[in-house]
């Protein structure tokens, strides 16, 4: 048995901070997405954005303006 499973408490506390890391990395990725519409609107390639932020190049050509 895993420890968190003999205190409640513990089990709570890890599932908060599993659902406070998941939340993070969502924002992360939607802040991503606005920057790169953002470069895009301004006339950078999509190369570029894909530099800066990571983002796989079919998802940066799928962004709409």
């Amino acid at each position: 048995m895993l420890y968190a499973e003999y205190y409640p408490e513990v089990e709570m506390r890890v599932v908060r901070e599993e659902a406070l890391e998941e939340g993070r990395e969502e924002g992360m990725e939607k802040e991503k997405l606005i920057i790169a519409k953002n470069l895009l609107s301004e006339g950078s390639t999509p190369e570029f954005v894909r530099r800066i932020t990571g983002l796989p190049l079919e998802e940066i050509e799928e962004i709409e303006l």
